[in-house]
């Protein structure tokens, strides 16, 4: 019988380099721009840090991207063998090298926060650290905020605001169109409007005409005396009526916190249809009874008896209308000048 030769088994007998650069590939981890990822500080460069974050070659941090604030050398943010969240902001280079961003970061929760902040109808503290045409810059959790001339409320001229602390009420938060605007004028009235009443009369000052109406001061905020709240009989024009520093008695018809209005009558303590164009002294002589009556039809109203009661206030003109005011962005902004036109 002749042996037949035996077949070779087939041996692994290891991996080629290639077998062992495939498997690399395989178990490696794949970064994409938007991921947030650890990573630990192993170099402190003049400009920038080299960061672990577990790739084939060291990631990149540059220090315009290590925070939401300016940041003038990498110590102020990172120290050697730290480990914390970074941003991946750009795919590898021609190097292999990744950039990495902790402001990215800063600015998700940023807008979380004070997106949070709206909800809550919160007011905020913040200081102005400049001002242009159109208002005032603050910083509202690291994210610059615009304040439009329109809601400043103060007799200060813009630029000697700068430095000054200001509470606010926010109007928009747009994350998407990169826009946080606030409103020192609402969070006035509305700390203002704790302590008021519509029926309620009180003392202010002219403090503007317009062709629409009269802008009252009372306690440090602003209240308008539309055109058709001045008096019973036809007005042409509240000048015909009103000089500004005027001392007036006015009423109290609306008080609408949510836009920071609060909208005022001297018609409604009229004792005769006219009285305010023929003699406004007798009208402020009688405005406590003559609001008294107004609060008497107010209570009957609410209790459904029938009674005639003073119609609805005109809104006030323009207050919240921003659509041509130029609202910087909430981005890190280049310094703006206090006072640059």
């Amino acid at each position: 019988m002749v042996n037949q030769p035996l077949e070779k088994e087939s041996v692994d007998i290891g991996f080629t380099h290639e077998d062992f650069a495939a498997l690399l590939d395989k178990y490696d981890y794949h970064f994409s721009p938007g991921d947030i990822v650890a990573g630990t500080v192993f170099s402190l460069e003049p400009r920038g840090a080299l960061i672990d974050i577990g790739a084939k070659t060291a990631a990149y941090i540059p220090i315009q991207e290590m925070s939401i604030n300016r940041v003038d050398s990498p110590e102020e943010v990172l120290q050697s063998n730290e480990t914390r969240e970074f941003f991946i902001l750009s795919d590898e280079n021609e190097d292999g090298q990744l950039t990495l961003s902790i402001r990215r970061i800063e600015y998700m929760r940023a807008w979380e926060r004070v997106r949070q902040l709206q909800q809550e109808d919160a007011t905020v503290r913040s200081g102005v650290f400049a001002t242009n045409r159109g208002g005032a810059l603050v910083r509202i959790e690291g994210l610059r905020g615009f304040i439009p001339g329109s809601h400043i409320s103060t007799r200060k001229p813009k630029e000697d605001l700068v430095g000054e602390e200001l509470p606010l009420k926010f109007l928009e938060v747009d994350e998407e169109r990169n826009r946080l605007v606030l409103s020192h004028r609402r969070a006035l009235v509305e700390r203002k409007m704790n302590r008021l009443e519509v029926g309620e009369v009180v003392v202010g000052t002219v403090r503007g005409i317009k062709p629409y109406g009269a802008f009252i001061d009372i306690g440090g905020v602003s209240g308008l005396l539309h055109i058709s709240e001045i008096s019973h009989d036809h007005i042409d024009t509240p000048h015909s009526v009103f000089n500004v520093n005027d001392e007036v008695k006015v009423m109290i018809i609306d008080l609408d916190a949510e836009r920071g209005r609060i909208s005022l009558s001297t018609k409604q303590l009229e004792p005769e249809p006219g009285d305010m164009v023929r003699n406004p002294q007798l009208v402020y002589e009688k405005a406590e009874e003559m609001a008294e009556r107004y609060r008497e039809q107010m209570r009957a109203k609410q209790e459904g008896l029938t009674a005639t009661v003073a119609p609805a206030a005109p809104e006030a003109v323009g207050a919240e209308d921003l659509s041509d005011v130029e609202i910087p962005t909430a981005a890190e902004p280049e310094v703006v000048a206090a006072g640059e036109v």
